[in-house]
């Protein structure tokens, strides 16, 4: 056999006399028959979430900030008559709940791939996960109805 032909090992990966190194073949094409992994696309997704929620955050936040720190006088002026006038405009209603909405996604979503990559037993990761979707929902719904629910005539 020459050195340049290939020889069989006991592990069966083609290893080449020349250079000790193991071949490595192509991955398998992706045939009509070859199931779509549905978490692939998740994660991708998720990836492409967690990118444009934050520039979307990043933009909504200063907003926030620049308006009520330096617009509107500082944090002394905000009282529970400074909500109620603001809330009282459907565009800083949005702009809260956009800000909720995505401030709370946007984390759990980070929350969630550190709760994968770090719980090790199954049923660990699970019941971590779903404190993490109660917890969320929770909150999501509470801040949402006291968005659109605020009276600012409580007596």
């Amino acid at each position: 056999m020459s050195t340049s032909e290939i020889q069989m090992t006991d592990s069966s990966a083609a290893v080449s006399v020349d250079n000790p190194a193991p071949v490595i073949e192509p991955p398998r094409k992706r045939t009509g028959r070859t199931p779509k992994s549905t978490r692939g696309n998740f994660e991708m997704y998720g990836w492409l979430f967690m990118r444009l929620s934050g520039i979307v955050l990043v933009v909504l936040v200063l907003g926030h900030l620049l308006i009520q720190l330096v617009l509107d006088g500082g944090v002394s002026k905000v009282s529970f008559a400074f909500v109620a006038g603001r809330w009282a405009s459907p565009f800083w209603q949005i702009w809260d709940l956009a800000m909720l909405w995505l401030a709370m996604l946007h984390g759990s979503n980070g929350l969630r791939t550190v709760i994968n990559d770090y719980a090790e037993k199954d049923g660990t990761r699970f019941w971590l996960k779903m404190l993490l979707y109660t917890a969320t929902v929770f909150t999501v719904l509470l801040g949402t109805l006291v968005i659109f629910t605020f009276d600012p005539n409580i007596r």
